[in-house]
């Protein structure tokens, strides 16, 4: 445009060749020799009319919408809100939305983006974003905690895992663990666990608002500490700090190395066989994430931590973090926690027993005496038992034995029983009772089988397994590392299909 109007054509044949309105060539021309007049004693007065894009001048536009009478009525709902909270109804007032759908309902044509601009106008609130101050730390000062859930698939089920995390604030060296739940247990066996790999304590720990560390508010900014917190910090003697409330960003570090440590470790990896496969690889990565070097410091986090050791005190003894309940024996010899049912022998039925609950199992004691001791279970209404639980109950009761849930826990003897024992339930009894009064492992009975089977027995009955196993106090290697057992396994496992 401008090179034609140099060459001294006039607008109308600027406007044939361009194919562009009169009006928005006049508009532009009279800009430029606006800007030629301009005061030349500026190098290059010019030159930003010449090289920027032409903008919309918005600054003087109305708000057609926004109407006087929509105004009014936006400001007496804004007045409604103000008076339910001086009554004490904040869960009671109305969002934008609500004052939206309203302005609707009586016939107003506006956005929500209208409404929300002049609430905020209203209520003075800045358009600008919030400016943080970046802080420095001394070595050994303080440590960040936080909780991040992580999805993984273990034993080839998809399952949500609770991960926490710490992070010093010096170093940014980095700690995590998996647990099965963010709950007070999980809470405070990772700060032992934590505690004992460092070998040190930390003065300081710093908390979001998680419901595990605060009891309860006791003011705006004033918070009550969780008795295990408490505990936590008699026995480690160190202090602790809560941010605000939806200011996570007060802790400084551990909100990103949630996510950082989630997507480093398992952002490829994601099935595991169980759960402590799971951790063992976290830990793993953990330690190659640490010994990286820091662009800023040029160190890893390793060799920061090792500066601050001089500075941080030796942990004492790890705390045992259990939670101790009675708990009555019901009619099924099993005792109920979260849902689930553990066993107990069932001589204990109608009684009550002490249980030690730990994150990952349940330590079960009558009169002082250890009587059984099972993995957790997390699930719902599962049935944890054993059958060693019900041997004198099966005396009395041989034909429950079939059917039976205690059976069917144990897959290797519930294929023993279905391939040999289907008519004698009493001899299978009466060699289970011999297996636990001598203490005989199942792969010790698997590798019995196989014996008798490649002795070209056909069919093993109890007292030929009795006389083979003996009174010997032995005790057989794991069938994972057991070929003898593995192969009776397989047997009986072939065998049992038959019957199917």
């Amino acid at each position: 445009m401008l090179k034609y109007y140099r060459e001294g054509k006039s607008q109308r044949s600027i406007c044939r060749e361009l194919k562009i309105s009169r009006k928005t060539v006049c508009r532009y021309l009279a800009g430029y020799d606006l800007a030629v007049k301009g005061d030349r004693s500026v190098d290059g007065s010019i030159g930003p009319y010449l090289v920027s894009a032409p903008v919309y001048n918005s600054k003087n536009r109305c708000k057609r919408r926004l109407s006087a009478a929509i105004q009014q009525a936006i400001d007496e709902m804004l007045l409604v809100n103000d008076d339910n909270k001086q009554a004490g109804l904040r869960k009671q007032l109305l969002k934008n939305s609500d004052i939206l759908k309203e302005l609707h309902q009586r016939g107003f044509s506006i956005g929500y983006t209208s409404v929300c601009n002049y609430i905020r106008s209203k209520r003075g609130i800045a358009h600008g974003q919030e400016a943080y101050i970046r802080q420095q730390y001394a070595p050994g000062g303080s440590c960040e905690f936080d909780w991040g859930e992580v999805k993984l698939w273990i034993g080839g089920v998809l399952s949500r895992l609770q991960l926490a995390v710490f992070t010093s604030s010096y170093g940014n060296y980095r700690y995590g663990r998996l647990y099965q739940r963010q709950d007070t247990l999980s809470f405070m066996e990772s700060h032992v666990s934590f505690f004992r790999s460092l070998g040190h304590v930390y003065p300081e720990l710093v908390y979001d608002n998680m419901r595990v560390a605060v009891a309860k508010f006791t003011g705006h900014h004033q918070k009550e500490p969780t008795m295990a917190l408490l505990q936590l910090r008699g026995h480690y003697g160190f202090t602790h700090r809560f941010c605000n409330a939806r200011r996570g960003n007060e802790k400084g570090h551990v909100e990103r190395s949630v996510e950082y440590v989630r997507r480093k470790s398992f952002g490829f990896k994601t099935r595991f066989d169980d759960l402590e496969s799971a951790n063992e690889w976290l830990q793993m990565r953990l330690a190659e994430l640490n010994a990286a070097v820091q662009q800023q410091s040029g160190k890893s986090a390793q060799q920061l931590l090792e500066e601050e050791k001089p500075y941080l005190p030796v942990s004492n003894t790890a705390m045992l973090c259990a939670e101790q309940i009675q708990l009555r024996a019901d009619k099924y010899a099993t005792v109920s926690y979260k849902t689930n049912r553990y066993s107990v022998p069932d001589h204990l039925v109608g009684k009550f027993v002490d249980v030690k609950v730990l994150s990952d199992g349940l330590h079960l004691y009558d009169q002082g005496q250890k009587i059984a001791q099972h993995a957790r279970s997390y699930g719902k209404h599962e049935w944890i038992v054993r059958i060693d639980h019900y041997l004198e109950t099966f005396k009395r009761k041989p034909g429950a034995l079939a059917g039976s849930v205690a059976l069917a826990s144990s897959d290797q003897l519930k294929r023993l029983y279905q391939a040999y024992f289907r008519q004698t339930p009493r001899d299978f009894i009466e060699l289970l009772c011999f297996c636990k009064q001598n203490q005989v492992s199942d792969a010790l009975l698997a590798s019995v089988v196989e014996r008798l089977l490649t002795s070209g027995v056909g069919h093993p009955g109890a007292e030929q397994l009795m006389t083979l196993m003996g009174n010997k106090a032995q005790t057989c290697p794991s069938p994972a590392s057991c070929s003898t057992g593995l192969a009776a396994q397989n047997q009986l496992l072939q065998i049992s299909s038959l019957f199917n």
